[in-house]
């Protein structure tokens, strides 16, 4: 099972970036405010989507974790909110794409393969979104939005180790 993890994690890690409209970000553009408060709210969505998955299935960890996730993402956005209004962008939003998650539904929604799909989904939306603050922090164009990424990237840093670790003991 744990080989099936690796080569998992080996194509998610050798898949291209997207940006938060979903196409594929070039590596000689750097990322603009605006790109970094579309993705981050795109993140946030997505862990919305977890919580949601989870309110279908049984498993009290993934259920406590996914709401715990939820509430940071909206404690992040409101602080986000207050850093778009003072610069006066709109995030990119991709109506095309669902917030709703789908976690693969395994016949035993407690067993522990529901728990490895519950941190396998999470890996890369963390990849991409720490991705994305780190290439915004090279050459920031706002001060007040790479202040808030210092302070956010360690936090998704260890969110994303986390998730890996739990994913390799279940």
């Amino acid at each position: 099972m744990r080989i099936v993890v690796a080569i998992i994690l080996g194509f998610i890690s050798t898949a291209a970036l997207a940006d938060s409209r979903g196409e594929p970000m070039r590596s000689d553009r750097v990322p603009d405010a605006t790109d970094v408060i579309s993705g981050l709210y795109a993140f946030s969505r997505f862990q919305q989507g977890l919580l949601e998955s989870t309110d279908l299935k049984g498993n009290a960890e993934v259920k406590n974790l996914a709401a715990l996730r939820a509430e940071e993402a909206a404690k992040r956005d409101k602080a986000l909110k207050q850093i778009q209004d003072t610069i006066g962008t709109e995030p990119r939003v991709n109506k095309t794409t669902s917030a709703g998650i789908t976690l693969a539904q395994p016949d035993d929604a407690e067993g522990p393969a529901y728990v490895r799909t519950f941190y396998a989904a999470q890996i890369p939306e963390y990849e991409s979104t720490i991705t994305l603050l780190e290439r915004y922090l090279r050459t920031p164009d706002n001060p007040a939005l790479a202040a808030f990424a210092r302070e956010h990237l360690p936090v998704l840093r260890a969110q994303m180790k986390d998730a890996e670790r739990t994913m390799a003991d279940k």
